[in-house]
């Protein structure tokens, strides 16, 4: 792909991320209707209206794309170019009114992530990135910090009490024990703070693609890592490690071989 094709690409997909995000805020901190999915996860009428406005602009400008979303499944499998969309990534914040919810839009190229846009709407921020072209936070050039050791390091992660779950609970107690501060700042926004130099890791023991494949552009070409909890880059692992790359081996020292 051309340079300048890749970048009109990455344009389209921050333009899709704030308009979704606009919709978005229409709902916010209002008194929206909640429903439980099979996989026991909300759903509103925010996130089903956000992907369907994303799945109708893609429609219209790359009609050959295909497109995975969370809510509506995948349309056009088999195409070169694949959009995969997070209407709403954390919608138990957005339902609470909590402003760190993010919109999520990557592109796969055969079936790698090349092109990122992440919207927080209720913070303002929007960060967008393509492979070789770094990465963007509200106009200016998105890095990751330059801590180099985790004992200076800010931790994040989704949700620390589903670590057992996961079989995930002695590796963070070692990483929380090896760090300087801890957070909860969780979902998306947790891999925002590690891209824009606010944080060095960000955890997270089970994630779906939707929730990934934006990410990965945004946090490499911000300077960082986004890896399995083996070390293999990919938003296809089920799980996640967003970091600011120097703190990576030290951080996987206390994985262990095992996982746990």
């Amino acid at each position: 792909m051309a340079s300048e094709s890749l970048r009109d690409l990455r344009e389209f997909a921050a333009d899709l991320a704030w308009q979704a995000g606009k919709l978005t805020l229409r709902y916010f901190q209002t008194d929206i209707a909640t429903e439980i999915k099979a996989d026991a996860s909300p759903v509103t009428v925010a996130d089903r209206q956000s992907e369907r406005l994303m799945r109708e602009l893609i429609a219209a400008r790359y009609p050959d794309h295909s497109i995975l979303g969370e809510e509506e499944g995948e349309t056009r499998p088999g195409a070169t170019y694949r959009w995969v969309l997070d209407p709403i990534d954390g919608t138990k914040t957005f339902v609470r009114g909590v402003p760190l919810y993010a919109v999520l839009v990557g592109l796969e190229r055969d079936g790698e992530a090349v092109v990122g846009a992440i919207n927080i709407p209720g913070t303002g921020e929007l960060l967008h990135a393509a492979r070789g072209e770094g990465c963007s936070w509200n106009g200016r050039v998105a890095r990751v910090s330059q801590v180099p050791r985790l004992r200076d390091a800010l931790l994040l992660c989704s949700d620390a009490e589903s670590m057992p779950q996961y079989g995930r609970a002695a590796a963070y107690r070692r990483m929380v024990a090896a760090t300087k501060l801890q957070r909860t700042w969780g979902d998306a926004y947790g891999y925002v703070l590690v891209a824009t130099g606010r944080a060095e890791v960000m955890l997270d023991a089970d994630v779906r693609l939707w929730d990934a494949t934006a990410l990965l552009p945004v946090v490499t070409e911000a300077g960082g890592t986004l890896t399995d909890w083996r070390g293999t880059q990919t938003a296809a692992g089920g799980e996640a490690i967003g970091t600011n790359g120097l703190v990576l081996d030290e951080l996987l020292a206390l994985v262990g071989a095992r996982g746990e």
